[in-house]
């Protein structure tokens, strides 16, 4: 992860589109590489990202539930939180139609946090916008979106090094982890 802090940071080219959607204090906070092939070709159904990680457990008034993703504590913040957070996708490898595109909810982080029972209602209401991409593509949502994968109906490699930027600081003594 060392290696990506410069590619990734606010004066970067990649951290500024961050920078111009929340603000010059962006920073990376979290990165995921989603690494689908033939044989790793999973579906993930509608949902929000709901959690952040963080340095170390710290019981802070409005946080929680905490749960452990990966060996690192994540904890649900509060939702004015996420809604101030944006997420970088830069895809690897081309995504088509056929190879699992990110499918989102244009407009459904404008719900708040949205109840499970509800999500289906919510996705009506908003429409599917399917996120087609070129190795080299870069896409920004608002983190909270609603958002979905299908499994790939054509498997091929698609990798995306998805990042989550945060403008501000923690409360209460926690710290974002980071990258």
């Amino acid at each position: 992860m060392e290696a990506l802090r410069p590619l990734l940071a606010a004066e970067s080219q990649i951290g500024a589109i961050a920078a111009g959607a929340i603000g010059a204090n962006a920073r990376p906070v979290r990165a995921i590489l989603f690494d689908k092939t033939e044989t790793a070709n999973w579906s993930l159904g509608w949902h929000q990202d709901r959690t952040v990680v963080v340095a170390e457990r710290r019981e802070v008034p409005g946080f929680g539930p905490w749960t452990v993703k990966a060996g690192l504590p994540h904890v649900a913040p509060p939702f004015e939180l996420l809604a101030r957070m944006v997420t970088v996708r830069i895809h690897l490898d081309p995504v088509g139609p056929e190879n699992a595109p990110l499918l989102v909810a244009p407009g459904s982080h404008r719900f708040g946090r949205v109840a499970e029972t509800d999500i289906d209602s919510v996705v009506a209401r908003c429409g599917i916008a399917t996120c087609l991409a070129e190795a080299g593509d870069v896409w920004l949502y608002a983190t909270p979106i609603l958002h979905a994968s299908n499994a790939a109906s054509v498997p091929k490699r698609r990798r995306v090094l998805q990042v989550d930027y945060a403008a501000e600081t923690l409360p209460g003594g926690l710290e974002w982890l980071g990258i």
